[in-house]
């Protein structure tokens, strides 16, 4: 099979492009504010759906939207697809599916407590050891039960049932204590609060949504709605963990193919990784280093390289960095330690280049045919062909309208589960109590004339009255024998 096809995004010295079956080898799009990084995600998420390979993007300030909607005609834009001899340049918009974990801009996004497990979700919690093997003795004792967790509502029953049966439980699953479901009883309060009762619940995301490709074998470009969701970066960081996670343990093994079978690009990448729980990050780059082997590329989207942990930050073999400002010593510091990543260019001081670059315009480096990082090159950035901007709400609507799964996401499904089953226990529970008491009062008020009474005191008192009968009945045959009549 033949891996010729290439992703051409730019035009420096030599054409910048990403070759196909090297685009599942991850990627880092950096660069200060304003200088372009947004629009070269519109652009490397369009020009991968051209090329038929599906798209999942963050949409964290509303521009990437524009995706969605073919661009308006701009002198600039034409001079700079003629300067980069982009011949078929043309304006026009990409196939789009809107999705929003909080349901207001998009079809809803959810998963389940179930598909996440005990174990990812007491490192999304950053539980202690003995915290998580409580959260496991609980989900051991749902799935004995056949107790569906499937939200919230279903976990916080769960643990409350667990707690008020810890006697019974922890003899037959192991020890369970009131603190330690009080700890994760708070811990899943702070993931309610940023909004977690979205995120988890039915229906759940099926990946093969995020897979589409429309009836010309254009990739379809999914964006998730992330303007509210970058303010909570704990949601962001669990959405994050299950996606990639679920990809990796659902898809085959494949290799590197003609084209990956998905592309990810998550902006503002640092939310991520801030306060991220040591067990969390090291997933985290678990998957992202084996996920390519799926057909999936991970591209991450921020303002500086240090924001991307080093560990992950050594598994992305494209980068795309737009320029940095240094105004300050730590800046110039980290200027040049950005520089020494690159494969440095005789031609140009990369440290000197990465302050001076304009809008729109790169360093790039990507890999070559043997899979090594090319040399650094001065790149300039193809001009999009959707809009640059954010798109009205009647357009959105008007989208989301046409789009191939909204009828199946639209409507939540709350079908019994642990949270129904365990109340309609209680309930059960509460009523049999109530006819146990009725029967013990009904006792009690029968056996009410004897209170009081011990048995020797009524042993006595019917002895007593079988003496005074006796005696009277001895009286009267003894006086009528003796005076013929009864006394």
């Amino acid at each position: 099979m033949k891996k010729d096809k290439k992703l051409h995004f730019g035009h420096g010295k030599n054409p910048a492009v990403i070759l196909g079956h090297f685009a599942n080898r991850h990627g880092l799009i950096t660069g200060a504010t304003g200088t372009g990084k947004t629009v070269t995600v519109q652009v490397l998420a369009e020009n991968f759906s051209k090329l038929g390979v599906p798209v999942f993007v963050t949409d964290i300030k509303g521009d990437v939207a524009g995706l969605s909607q073919a661009g308006e005609p701009k002198p600039f834009l034409d001079k700079r697809a003629k300067e980069l001899n982009i011949a078929d340049y043309q304006y026009q918009a990409s196939p789009t599916i809107f999705w929003d974990i909080f349901r207001q801009s998009g079809h809803p996004v959810r998963t389940t407590i179930h598909e996440i497990g005990p174990l990812y979700l007491s490192r999304l919690l950053d539980l202690s050891d003995v915290q998580q093997g409580v959260l496991a003795v609980a989900f051991k004792f749902a799935e004995d039960e056949s107790l569906a967790i499937l939200d919230l509502k279903d976990l916080n029953s769960l643990l409350q049932h667990v707690g008020e049966q810890q006697k019974e439980i922890s003899l037959k699953y192991g020890r369970v204590t009131s603190a330690s479901i009080g700890a994760i009883q708070r811990r899943l309060l702070s993931l309610e609060s940023q909004g977690g009762e979205f995120l988890l619940g039915e229906p759940a995301l099926k990946l093969s949504d995020l897979m589409r490709q429309d009836l010309s074998g254009t990739g379809i470009v999914s964006i998730l709605e992330s303007r509210d969701l970058m303010m909570k970066p704990q949601l962001y960081a669990t959405f994050l963990l299950w996606l990639m996670t679920e990809l990796f343990e659902t898809l085959p093994e494949v290799g590197d193919q003609d084209l990956p079978k998905l592309i990810l690009f998550f902006d503002e990448a640092h939310l991520i990784f801030s306060d991220c729980p040591t067990e969390v990050l090291r997933r985290i780059e678990q998957v992202a280093r084996l996920i390519r082997s799926k057909g999936v590329g991970i591209y991450f989207c921020t303002q500086s390289p240090g924001d991307i942990p080093e560990t992950i930050l050594g598994q992305l073999g494209h980068k795309i960095q737009h320029a940095l400002r240094g105004y300050t010593p730590k800046d110039i510091k980290v200027i040049k330690a950005v520089a020494d990543s690159f494969r440095s260019n005789p031609e140009f001081d990369t440290a000197e280049v990465i302050s001076q670059l304009g809008v729109g315009e790169a360093l790039v480096s990507t890999l070559d045919e043997k899979g090594a990082p090319r040399v650094v090159e001065r790149v300039k950035i193809a001009p999009p062909r959707c809009r640059m901007g954010p798109i009205t709400d009647q357009e959105r609507q008007a989208i989301m309208s046409r789009s191939p799964v909204g009828s199946y996401y639209e409507q939540s499904l709350d079908r019994d589960s642990a949270h129904e089953k365990l109340q309609k226990r209680a309930i059960e529970q509460a009523k049999q109590k109530a006819e146990e008491q009725a029967r013990l009062e009904a006792a009690e008020q029968a056996s009410k004339k004897y209170r009081g009474r011990s048995r020797d005191s009524y042993v006595t008192k019917v002895g007593n009255d079988f003496t005074r009968k006796l005696t009277t009945k001895v009286v009267n045959s003894l006086w009528k024998t003796l005076f013929g009549k009864r006394r």
